[in-house]
């Protein structure tokens, strides 16, 4: 059965938006307990404001993924996806590690690897659709941001 463009356009953001939310089932019961305990730095943003944020990047990196499984079959695309999947499975990691263990070292170490595999997601989706890459830009910054954050509450706790 052969899936239509606009069928992978659909699964590709589902699938984002859908597995990068079940992240929040391992973050959401910490929040107001184990988070909310913690020392955080003057620049930790509102919680409200992550909800928001990551369903926006995760419709963005769904966009950018399409963009590269509707194109046809080739050794590129197909280690351009290997990188995004290791990337995606980071991300879903790092809830896991910082807030269901607690483990904010072991976190930022983590982020660090699903930084740099980004960035790789982002030189293979260039050459590819430099559209894609582009649609990645706004998870590589906040990733960066995130990075800093986590490694600020790291030291101060």
């Amino acid at each position: 059965m052969k899936i239509s463009n606009t069928q992978k356009l659909v699964i590709s953001i589902v699938a984002t938006v859908g597995l990068g939310s079940l992240g929040g089932i391992f973050t959401i019961a910490e929040i107001p307990n184990w988070y909310a305990g913690l020392n955080k730095p003057s620049f930790n943003p509102p919680n409200w404001i992550f909800g928001p944020m990551w369903t926006t990047l995760y419709v963005l990196m769904g966009i950018s993924f399409y963009l590269i499984w509707k194109l046809p079959v080739s050794a590129t695309r197909t280690q351009a996806i290997r990188i995004f999947i290791i990337q995606f499975i980071l991300n879903f990691c790092w809830s896991i590690i910082f807030f269901s263990m607690h483990q904010i070292g072991w976190a930022l170490v983590e982020i660090i690897a699903m930084w740099l595999f980004i960035i790789l997601t982002i030189v293979q989706f260039r050459k590819l659709s430099i559209l894609a890459a582009v649609l990645l830009i706004p998870y590589l910054l906040w990733v960066s941001f995130a990075s800093i954050l986590n490694g600020s509450i790291w030291q101060l706790n």
